[in-house]
């Protein structure tokens, strides 16, 4: 019998290194469910990332659209109104499309407002969440400083945990990332707590919620197809994990640092602002990696244990049979590598993401468990998606390629490198390095062996030759002995900045389509004589004058 993809369930996490899998090689934390995925399906080993930032890469997933090309390059940055995203091209091809979880979309007010989009109707509340229609929403930081909340609005998960009967007004950092510390809260914000056990019942946690939640809405789908985008968010910070999983792994599990002190002598300056911010300070030091990386393990176990728990839901309910099944991240996690923390540069840790795809149609066979090694980017989901759907991938709009041959077995002309793009201007780095808001962007271009970055504000390149040096430790940017890649990368970079990227209105086809249509509607020009073209253009210029005005 022949089978066919109906449906998508497109889960993404946030912050989980390519890594940090073993189907990925993690020697201590294992996956099985994560990798019994990977043995029906593909993984992708070179998958990038458009930004190494949650809302900047979240916006380039979404759209199918480069950082620059959609201009929300930072968290909180809007999304313009009219910007096309999963939802808007779904759509149009019969599929629903829902959010369950996190998108760290920021609605453009001022947008909204000048054309008259009110949230409460169908096309504002799809404007202002994305395309998504939302299931559920929560984007899971619901820090509290003096100045409020972190993130604005209500929070479904809050609300829950009420529900459930913790109590005050955030049981999120009360309870969900905090632990106890001789009857106080012990903040998950304070690194030193990694290692103590959340205070909350593990099914109340936020992984079991949201996988709960995604249990519920497939559920309740009929006949129609269906896009299921469940948006994790976790093993983000805070660092800390409800029992059993707070001391599943201590610091015997904690891999050694990729780093080296060549690193810090003469760095390039933007590495060097960041590995001396406060998170690159803090994740220099052992005692840091030795609380926080397993409790971040823990994290992933406990992910890896609710896609066991989904993954059996679907083989019962039969929807492992017509629903494609993507796993991906949003960025990853530096964890010291390279003396950083957190993501936001170009290394392997934080730019390169894992990406699994189970395809459960008949003409994936073929591929079912291979390691795929094409240079993917996130943006190429959403042309999969689109083909899923059945429809024709609008390339003059999304900038991605259908990972559809691929997962079939064919061999396609593939992208000889991958593009990602990092603007900082709102952080302290910024200002440290003296930037002009609008120089203070990075672009990188990595092939299958060499990984260039380059920076504006007459900053030096970065460059890293993963054949001698595939932990990227050396950086080769200012070096002349390879002026030659440079010039390569340099050439590179400039043909793919002078891509068509905003004439999103009319298609190629379109164009080629309206040639000649103006003469067809009287326009003449350069014509001499009535003879000299085509008489069916000329049929409303002749015959006899009714009547002379000029007396």
């Amino acid at each position: 019998m022949t089978r066919k993809a109906k449906n998508i369930l497109f889960i993404m996490f946030d912050q989980l290194r390519f890594d940090y899998l073993s189907c990925a090689g993690h020697p201590h934390l294992q996956t099985p469910h994560l990798d019994a995925l990977a043995a029906k399906g593909v993984r992708f080993s070179r998958a990038y990332v458009q930004s190494p930032v949650c809302g900047a890469s979240r916006m380039s997933t979404y759209t199918g659209r480069y950082a620059s090309s959609h201009g929300a390059q930072w968290n909180g940055f809007p999304l313009r109104v009219g910007e096309l995203t999963m939802g808007d091209h779904l759509r149009e091809n019969g599929m629903g499309c829902w959010l369950i979880g996190k998108t760290h979309m920021r609605v453009d007010e001022k947008g909204m407002e000048r054309l008259g989009l009110a949230r409460d109707s169908v096309i504002g509340a799809r404007q202002a969440e994305c395309g998504f229609d939302v299931w559920l929403r929560d984007d899971g930081l619901w820090a509290e400083g003096p100045d409020g909340y972190y993130d604005a609005g209500r929070s479904p998960y809050n609300e829950y945990l009420k529900s459930k009967g913790y109590e005050g007004d955030n049981p999120w950092g009360d309870f969900a990332n905090a632990g106890i510390n001789e009857g106080n809260i012990a903040s998950g914000w304070f690194m030193k707590h990694a290692d103590k056990e959340a205070n909350i019942k593990e099914e109340d946690s936020e992984t079991p919620w949201l996988t709960s939640e995604a249990i519920q809405f497939i559920e309740q789908q009929g006949s129609d197809p269906w896009l299921c985008h469940l948006s994790f968010i976790k093993p983000h910070w805070p660092y800390i994990v409800p029992a059993p999983y707070h001391d599943m792994f201590g610091p015997q599990h904690v891999l050694p640092a990729n780093r080296a002190d060549e690193e810090r002598k003469d760095a390039h300056p933007v590495h060097d602002a960041f590995m001396n911010n406060v998170i690159g300070q803090a994740f220099s030091r052992d005692e840091v990696r030795e609380k926080v990386i397993p409790a971040y393990m823990g994290l992933i176990k406990q992910a890896d244990n609710q896609m066991g728990r989904l993954f059996d839901y679907l083989e019962t309910s039969g929807r492992m049979e017509d629903t494609m099944i993507v796993v991906t991240s949003d960025h990853g996690d530096y964890l010291g590598d390279h003396w950083l923390g957190e993501k936001d540069l170009f290394h392997d840790p934080s730019v390169k993401v894992p990406l699994i795809i189970y395809d459960p149609s008949s003409e994936a066979d073929a591929t079912r468990g291979t390691v795929d090694d094409h240079l993917v980017e996130a943006i190429d989901l959403l042309p999969s998606f689109i083909e899923i759907a059945g429809g024709t991938v609008p390339d003059h709009i999304t900038e991605g390629r259908s990972l559809l041959p691929i997962l079939h077995g064919e061999n396609p002309e593939w992208r000889d490198y991958a593009i990602s793009e990092y603007d900082f201007s709102a952080t302290p780095m910024c200002v440290k390095l003296g930037l002009a808001p609008r120089d203070a962007r990075l672009f990188m271009i990595a092939d299958k062996r060499w990984k260039f970055m380059h920076a504006e504000g007459g900053l030096p390149p970065m460059l890293f030759d993963h054949e001698n040096d595939p932990n990227e430790l050396i950086d080769l940017g200012r070096s002349a002995e390879h002026k030659d890649i440079l010039d390569m990368m340099y050439e590179r970079l400039g043909r793919w900045g002078r891509r068509m990227s905003q004439r999103v209105t009319r298609s190629d086809q379109d164009i080629i389509n309206s040639r000649g249509g103006s003469r067809r509607k009287g326009i003449l020009l350069g014509v001499f004589d009535e003879d000299d073209i085509d008489p069916e253009l000329t049929v409303k210029y002749r015959g006899p004058q009714t009547k002379d005005y000029r007396q």
